[in-house]
């Protein structure tokens, strides 16, 4: 069954079928999409992260929730652990908000729920953040929640054609245990 998490004003559920029309219009989003790592043009393409968040599940590699509004019920985002890899006991960790829910504290407040997950439910020793350059809000959110800033991995990926370079933050799990 899949986990449900919670938190004061949030709901943390399970990525569905009918969700695809949010996914979509996050993964659309064009103030979502300049720093996330996927992007779709059409509807139909979206299947594909509907399909990504199903088999991670199944297979055990991570696990994404949607985030809802415990106060009417509206979905403002997504979060999520991926890459999990059970020999070294580490995961990546991800997030994304609609726009209009920006600056509100967020994702300071289900991230917690989510490393608690990760670290104490699924015994991951290490979680990793990989963020764009240039992607301020995400970077003081992850200092904000004790995430050591690594170092930056220059011109590591080609987005939209040109390359771009990630900044890697990590948590580990005797971080919070100090």
């Amino acid at each position: 069954m899949f986990p449900e998490l919670t938190t004061g004003r949030y709901l943390l559920q399970e990525i569905k079928d009918e969700d695809q029309a949010f996914i979509f219009e996050g993964l659309s989003h064009p103030q979502v999409i300049p720093y996330y790592g996927v992007s779709y043009q059409t509807f139909e393409a979206t299947k594909a992260q509907m399909d990504f968040y199903r088999d991670m599940y199944v297979n055990n590699t991570g696990s994404w929730w949607k985030i809802v509004s415990r106060d009417g019920g509206e979905k403002v985002g997504a979060v999520g652990f991926n890459n999990y890899n059970k020999q070294h006991n580490r995961a990546e960790l991800g997030y994304w908000l609609l726009p209009k829910f920006w600056g509100q504290g967020i994702v300071t407040e289900v991230l917690p729920v989510v490393i608690d997950f990760i670290f104490h439910q699924k015994r991951v020793h290490r979680i990793e953040a990989l963020v764009e350059t240039g992607n301020t809000g995400s970077e003081k959110v992850l200092r904000r929640l004790g995430f050591t800033y690594e170092g930056c991995m220059r011109d590591c990926e080609i987005k939209n054609g040109a390359y771009i370079s990630l900044s890697i933050f990590s948590l580990l799990s005797t971080d919070v245990l100090k």
